[in-house]
């Protein structure tokens, strides 16, 4: 057990309002144990230090858990190692998620992520994005993506699988206002507008963060 994760994680999470149980801590630490492991066979992160992944991979993800309900159907796109997928899937264990990347390793790493903690109601696919519209359509309440792509281009390529009333939520970095700039044109083309986009800093100066948030201009 990594003392560091556990106690970071805890500590932050409580900060979040998040009460997390003993059950909940242990998956965590078990999911950054395997990491560490896969990691070093297979190249999944460039984060590896404890500390760095207690904050920057799960506490960050966490900041995504009081825009998620019970009843909503979530989309990840471009997940990665499963971030934030799977720590929001730790936690919410009743809500519908899918997790979508083109790179095999990444899927298969989610997949034995899955097995090991027995999570229910969660589907890793290895596949792009584009290619489960037909599957999808219109399905999903919320989609999100942590440094996927920009944000037009996300939204660009996701817009056939959101449903009617669901949000986009973009998980960028210290550059999101220049992005959420440049992105506008084509947004505004797409039909959706920008209903909230939410500024933090992650603990220990390890960077800052932006939640943005949108919605269909007739839904917002």
């Amino acid at each position: 057990m990594s003392k560091v994760i556990i106690e970071t994680l805890r500590e932050e999470a409580e900060k979040k309002g998040l009460n997390l149980s003993e059950k909940e801590i242990r998956a965590f630490d078990v999911y950054a144990a395997e990491l560490k492991r896969w990691n070093s066979k297979v190249n999944l992160t460039a984060i590896t230090k404890d500390i760095e992944i207690a904050i920057k991979h799960f506490v960050d993800s966490l900041a995504l858990a009081s825009y998620i309900s019970p009843e909503d159907k979530v989309l990840d796109i471009g997940s990665g190692a499963g971030l934030p997928v799977i720590p929001l899937k730790i936690i919410k264990p009743e809500t519908i998620m899918v997790s979508v990347d083109a790179v095999a390793k990444k899927i298969h790493f989610q997949r034995h992520i899955i097995r090991t903690l027995k999570l229910d109601n969660i589907e890793a696919l290895h596949t792009r994005v584009e290619d489960i519209h037909k599957s999808y359509s219109n399905f999903f309440t919320v989609i999100t993506s942590r440094a996927f792509t920009r944000l037009d281009r996300f939204v660009s390529l996701a817009a056939p699988l959101l449903a009617e009333g669901g949000v986009f939520i973009a998980m960028k970095g210290e550059q999101a206002d220049v992005e959420i700039t440049e992105s506008s044109e084509l947004l505004n083309f797409l039909g959706f507008k920008i209903i909230n986009n939410h500024r933090y800093s992650l603990p220990q100066n390890m960077g800052e963060r932006s939640i943005t948030i949108l919605k269909h201009r007739e839904a917002a």
